[in-house]
């Protein structure tokens, strides 16, 4: 037995991987073609019955899963919500390759799944309605230790842990090989070579999970992965080349299963011990991102010139001209700097002001077009207002969002750019009127009409919506009041067809005003994907960063940040839970058979095969048995169920969940 501290010795039950070793890297770069979700789709101990019930309850039009099969071993399912109702795939596992019991075969799970998710229309039913893998419903985390990386490639660890780690840093991650195994990542020394420097390298142990227990090929058995790590913490495993595996430091993650972020919240407030930092949790992860930003230097020669100096409100908060945003288009080189088109040739910086565009990241395999999109700006000065409506009239933006008073302990944050109620006021060759305002508990709405004065246009009517409580000092107690703002401000943007930009400014447009827009842009992705997807409110962070620098300015506005994301997601939870109570359910089953291909990669059909499919009563689980199509038809008793093959199974019930994300219940409705 060796006492806490002292190397365990390895024996060749323990199994380290390497990424030489051809499931693991083969797996792995499928699984990271994905979109970096790798394969946490796969639901390794769930029944067809619980699919649906996830993804009609947490899911989204598109979400999919896959699971292993309870009536045919070795076989998977996968199954794809439509709409209302969830479509059940059967996938065949010959033992040399996966397929659809025809059509193409794949030598993984993830290939197939991956070739289905990039092909969008080539999945269809035999009436011709395209079946779309969109968004993968994650399983749930073995743990909420903030080590566990979940779909992390081993490539990509490596990556991490070589460029950002320290000798001793560790981490958990998925098996990408072997769905519901897990890998032990650890940076650690090589071998010492006479005349040659002593190179780190990344050692990769495989961690079982069978029967409810956890181990490394050898030696104790541990309830949960956090018991096993603690583990060898205190006791060392050793490689056969003698390098001793210490795991010293976690390399933590950021991404989260939004669904969890409770969890998470929990981790980041934890009070650090004595034999840690005395600052850790969200200052840590701020200072991170901090650390980030000081690396990335962006142009902004533009703001920097003497004739538009004048026309920044702080001389160090200038807007970005250009950034490197691969996430946002397939070009390199965006420009995020709003431009004024109507300007002076003969007036030097007549095109100039203080904003920038900021996109919505493209969603992992999300295609088309690019989503959302904010004119993040500074308060305006008194010499910069036609500037400022200018912008709005040629962006055709018809929601301002203003989230600062002029005047805050004194000092001025932005000038009164409207005109008072029932008034007109004249800036450059705008028109603007006051048509009406209401005061809300927490804002001011104000109706404003916009008229070009050398033009004959239609009248525009802006909405401008003034949030008045938040602190001269810090953020608000608690994140209520904001959500509910937001949703306000969403309800009257998606209500105008073809409109242009939010406008959202504070008074130096970023730390405020890139609050806003960060959980804003993470609650259209929990809305679009579900509550089990993925999250990552720092990375949301640095992307919007690159496009307007400093945005989110400080600790407590980072923190602000997943206590609103929290509350939202507690309140989505709580109104699902509602709305399942003594609910009537029917659901439909699927499958898929293929004629014979005339040529690889083609379009897939379907065609009506006679084959019967039987479930009985006492396993739930067991969703598909197929009868040879010659055979005869499966007789249907009151112990059994039956569903035709036909790709489609009719069930006897059906749930028709109302949508999961914040409803108009109670909606007061604007009238100007």
């Amino acid at each position: 037995m060796a006492t806490p501290g002292s190397p365990l010795e390895v024996s060749s039950c323990f199994c380290f991987e390497h990424l030489a070793d051809e499931g693991e890297t083969r797996a792995g770069s499928l699984v990271s073609g994905l979109g970096g979700r790798g394969l946490r789709w796969f639901h390794p101990n769930i029944t067809g019955i619980e699919a649906e019930q996830l993804l009609l309850t947490r899911g989204v039009h598109g979400s999919f899963l896959a699971r292993p099969s309870r009536s045919n071993p070795g076989d998977f399912t996968l199954s794809v919500r439509r709409n209302d109702e969830v479509t059940h795939i059967k996938i065949q596992n010959s033992g040399d390759y996966y397929d659809l019991y025809g059509g193409e075969k794949f030598a993984t799970l993830a290939e197939l799944v991956q070739y289905y998710t990039e092909q969008q229309d080539l999945l269809r039913e035999r009436n011709g309605h395209v079946i779309q893998l969109k968004y993968p419903l994650n399983c749930k985390d073995p743990t909420t230790e903030r080590w566990y990386h979940g779909h992390l490639s081993g490539r990509d660890a490596e990556k991490l842990l070589l460029e950002k780690g320290r000798v001793g840093s560790f981490l958990v991650r998925e098996s990408q090989s072997k769905p519901g195994d897990f890998v032990l990542s650890v940076l650690t020394n090589e071998e010492k070579q006479e005349n040659v420097d002593r190179r780190t390298k990344v050692t990769h142990v495989m961690i079982r999970f069978q029967d409810g227990k956890y181990d490394v090929g050898g030696g104790e058995r541990f309830d949960t992965l956090a018991d096993l790590v603690d583990h060898y913490k205190k006791n060392p495993m050793v490689e056969k080349s003698g390098i001793v595996v210490h795991l010293k430091q976690p390399f933590n993650a950021t991404r989260i299963i939004a669904a969890n972020i409770e969890n998470r919240v929990r981790e980041l407030n934890k009070v650090a011990d004595n034999s840690e930092k005395p600052k850790q949790g969200f200052w840590e992860e701020f200072e991170v991102l901090q650390q980030q930003e000081c690396k990335l230097l962006y142009p902004r020669k533009e703001g920097q010139r003497a004739e538009n100096k004048s026309k920044n409100r702080y001389k160090n908060i200038l807007p970005c001209e250009h950034c490197t945003c691969h996430f946002l288009s397939p070009t390199s080189f965006d420009t995020t700097r709003v431009e004024l088109r109507e300007a002076d040739p003969d007036v030097a910086g007549s095109d100039y002001i203080n904003a920038n565009y900021i996109r919505s990241f493209r969603e992992e395999g999300q295609s088309g077009d690019e989503g959302k999109v904010f004119i993040a700006t500074q308060g305006c000065l008194q010499n910069t207002v036609a500037d400022f409506w200018q912008m709005v009239y040629q962006e055709n933006t018809h929601v301002i969002v203003m989230t600062t008073k002029e005047v805050e302990r004194g000092r001025n944050k932005c000038v009164h750019y409207w005109p008072d109620l029932k008034t007109s006021m004249e800036f450059g060759k705008i028109l603007v009127r006051n048509v009406e305002e209401r005061e809300s508990q927490d804002y001011f709405l104000r109706a404003l009409e916009v008229t070009r004065l050398d033009r004959r246009e239609h009248v525009r009517y802006i909405w401008h919506y003034q949030y008045l409580s938040w602190p001269d000092h810090g953020v608000p107690n608690e994140p209520g009041g904001v959500l509910s703002f937001l949703e306000q401000v969403n309800h009257t943007q998606t209500a105008i067809p073809e409109t242009g930009p939010i406008v959202v400014h504070c008074s130096a447009g970023i730390g405020r005003t890139g609050t806003i827009i960060v959980i804003d842009m993470l609650i259209g992705v929990i809305n679009r994907q579900g509550l089990d997807c993925d999250i990552d409110i720092p990375k949301c962070i640095q992307r919007v960063r690159q496009q307007r620098s400093g945005m989110v300015q400080t600790e407590a506005q980072y923190k602000f940040i997943y206590m609103a994301v929290q509350q939202y997601i507690d309140t989505a939870q709580k109104r699902l839970e509602e709305e399942q109570k003594n609910k009537t359910m029917e659901r439909e089953y699927s499958n898929i058979q293929y004629p014979p291909m005339s040529h690889s990669r083609s379009k897939i059909s379907m065609t009506a095969s006679h084959s019967s499919s039987v479930m009985t009563n006492d396993d739930s689980s067991s969703i598909y048995e197929n009868i040879s199509i010659k055979g005869p038809k499966a007789a249907v008793s009151s112990n059994t169920r039956r569903y035709v093959l036909l790709f489609q199974f009719q069930l006897s019930w059906r749930l028709r969940p109302q949508p999961y994300a914040m409803d108009d219940a109670g909606r007061e409705e604007v009238r100007c």
